[in-house]
């Protein structure tokens, strides 16, 4: 059984086992490896996408619940050369060290601002839950402010 995902705008028609997480579809079928593997389990967020604009753990979810989809991974959060605004407030506080985390972290946050545009940071602790081993929390915190338009400074 084909099942249909559009990935990044393109329709893509896959015949893999339906119970195969996405994650293993983006990497390994589609070749995709912005996404990354970590835990396995839906805990850490290295592996969020989006999934019809709302952010999901990619690591645990079968394909099949993407059948009929729009997925969006950090490869089609650009558009072409220009970044996504929150790639760019990434860049302008340095947030990546290891940089392994990243792109989940960033997929959440581009989920967050979709539904809460102006977040406080109670609203970011709530919505955010990904984990970065190297603790750059304060500089994803003001570049999500600065993302949103609530410019502040640095750690």
């Amino acid at each position: 059984m084909a099942i249909t995902v559009t990935v990044n705008g393109t329709a893509q028609s896959l015949d893999v086992e339906p119970e195969m997480p996405l994650l293993w579809v983006l990497r390994e079928t589609l070749g995709l490896t912005g996404t990354k593997f970590s835990c396995g389990i839906s805990a850490c967020g290295a592996c969020t996408v989006l999934l019809d604009g709302r952010a999901v753990r990619s690591c645990v979810l079968p394909v099949s619940a993407a059948d009929g989809a729009q997925v969006t991974t950090i490869e089609g959060l650009a558009q072409g050369a220009t970044l996504h605004k929150v790639q760019e407030a990434w860049l302008a506080h340095q947030v990546p060290q290891c940089g392994y985390c990243q792109s989940g972290l960033i997929m959440a946050v581009v989920a967050l601002l979709e539904t809460t545009p102006h977040p406080t940071d109670d609203e970011i602790d709530q919505g955010i839950t990904n984990i970065c081993r190297c603790g750059t929390f304060a500089r994803a915190r003001a570049a999500i402010h600065t993302a949103a338009g609530k410019a502040k400074a640095t750690s």
